[in-house]
């Protein structure tokens, strides 16, 4: 192992001094050289300390040291991108946040590509991680495949996300949406995919269960599909030799086509698939009883899959794309609703038998509750990508809700219940440090996710009708800065809302770390699997 760490920091140390020979003078790509430089030092340093050898543990034993700390990171990285979310949102409220002190570093212009990415690939890219290496082992019966692989994909990751942050802050970007980070940090990222693949895949492979639980395949399209998507839609090349800015290879029509096959298939997989997987795990486990119908969980997968890779166009109706490709990805979204809502009622069926326990068990509640949402949320997309729809909607804030009705309440919810159930089980704890803590996090969370969605959903349908309203000449109505001043109250509301899903993320890692230092230990069974 200690040869494959140094190749890698090897391989980490000619790309820092790549970046530093010909941007030594830009700060972006120079904190960038030096982030690289840092981390390369470290992997030698553990090299010498033969620290990267695997422990000795039983056979059948779980490597759960990479699931703890990336139940870690994922608590760490929600409450910072949803702190920045809030904070973007009154920048829209009240514009002279952007100006002074923030007109360099901190405007919205950083923060808002800052917060996405931090909700979405460092939240939740932590968290499907984490519960993809606990669901494979547990339903796998084998240690994760590769030895410290693992330890490798969740510092690997990490550093893509602290190098795509810093890029974002300090200006070393592509400017492509969801897929900002410069060639170099792509092709870093690429690696450390290959290796989730190898490590999940491995897993898989040497099961000791002849069955492949639907979960894992859920994961394994999540993996594989997201590979593809990045590759395609990064695709760019240096401006010189040893250049850290590059150009892309797709332009115009074509860029934009590929942007938004990748960019709604980040949400398809990214989104949505991994996060099935999690469904399909933690709700029957919380619930202590078998998925509804499993013949219904395969059919829900396969025709997720081959539907939903189509329906990317459906963002470019009114443009300079083909009518024809809008059209087909508008189709397809419609056919979606037949899987997704397959899916959402195979989820809530699960509680038959069980529904009495939403009286007393708040993380059955809040898996429940994300359900809700992901149904709520992917009966609204279809709605939204028909033409005739899309027309009031497009570039209005209702969008904004839609999109944050599915991140926050069914990929927010759902990893809240995950963390919830992962922390007694990965720190040996007997229970929660405090069920009430959970319901304060459940009605804050949900009071906030319905503040911002509806108010976002009031203002994006006001903010269309005043944009298409004419007088008896033909002439527009309003100006663009009337719809501007109109939409203050409810972006008031809506920043509100992420006050309130903020404070609740804070009360869960709080109740979290209570349980990990203060909960007694579990007394461990003759049955019990050894620890790593």
């Amino acid at each position: 192992m200690s040869n494959y760490v140094k190749l890698i920091a090897l391989g980490l140390v000619t790309l820092a001094a790549m970046i530093a020979a010909n941007y030594g003078r830009d700060l972006a790509y120079s904190v960038h050289a030096i982030i690289i430089m840092l981390v390369a030092g470290g992997l030698f340093l553990r090299t010498l300390r033969r620290i990267d050898e695997p422990v000795p543990v039983a056979e059948t034993g779980y490597m759960d040291g990479p699931v703890r700390a990336g139940v870690i990171a994922t608590a760490f990285w929600g409450v910072a991108g949803f702190l920045v979310g809030t904070f973007i949102a009154f920048q829209l409220a009240f514009p002279a946040l952007n100006f002074e002190w923030a007109e360099g570093y901190a405007n919205f212009g950083r923060l808002r590509p800052l917060h996405t990415s931090a909700v979405i690939f460092a939240f939740g890219g932590n968290a499907l991680i984490a519960t993809s290496f606990y669901i494979v082992q547990r339903t796998s019966a084998v240690r994760l495949f590769g030895g410290n692989l693992g330890w490798f994909v969740f510092w690997g990751y990490n550093l893509f996300i602290v190098l795509a942050a810093t890029g974002y802050l300090l200006g070393a970007t592509q400017s492509k949406e969801y897929a900002e980070p410069e060639w170099y940090v792509d092709i870093w990222l690429t690696i450390v995919w290959v290796a989730y693949l190898i490590a999940f895949l491995g897993t898989i492979m040497t099961r000791r269960e002849r069955h492949i639980y639907v979960a894992n395949w859920f994961f394994l399209a999540f993996i594989v599909t997201v590979a593809m998507l990045h590759i395609v839609n990064n695709l760019s090349l240096p401006v010189s030799i040893f250049g850290s800015k590059s150009v892309q290879v797709f332009s115009g029509v074509q860029d934009a086509m590929t942007q938004w096959w990748y960019g709604h298939n980040a949400v398809g997989f990214f989104l949505t698939a991994g996060f099935l997987g999690m469904m399909y795990y933690f709700i029957p486990k919380q619930a202590e009883r078998p998925v509804y119908s499993y013949k219904l969980s395969i059919i829900h997968f396969w025709a997720l899959i081959f539907l939903y890779i189509w329906a990317g166009p459906h963002h470019l109706h009114y443009t300079a794309l083909p009518d024809w490709a809008s059209t087909l990805g508008m189709v397809f979204s419609i056919i979606l609703w037949m899987p997704s809502w397959g899916g959402m009622i195979n989820g809530l069926m699960t509680l038959s038998g069980a529904w009495d326990k939403l009286r007393t068990d708040p993380v059955l509640r809040m898996l429940v509750i994300s359900v809700g949402f992901y149904g709520m949320s992917t009966f609204e997309g279809p709605m939204m990508s028909i033409r005739a729809v899309n027309s009031l909607s497009h570039y209005t804030d209702w969008t904004i809700g839609h999109v944050h009705s599915g991140a926050l309440g069914w990929n927010g919810m759902i990893t809240f219940g995950a963390l919830y159930f992962l922390v007694p089980k990965l720190w040996n704890r007997e229970r929660l440090y405090s069920l009430s803590l959970v319901s304060w996090h459940f009605w804050l969370a949900t009071i906030g996710i319905v503040l911002y969605a509806a108010s976002m959903w009031v203002t994006g349908i006001m903010e269309g009708l005043m944009w298409r309203e004419v007088d008896a000449n033909g002439f527009l109505v309003n100006s663009f800065a009337d719809t501007v001043a109109a939409k203050f109250p409810m972006y008031v509301v809506r920043g509100l809302g992420g006050v309130l899903f903020l404070v609740g993320a804070l009360i869960m890692c709080y109740n979290l770390w209570m349980t990990a230092i203060r909960v007694p230990e579990k007394v461990a069974s003759a049955a019990a699997v050894p620890a790593e």
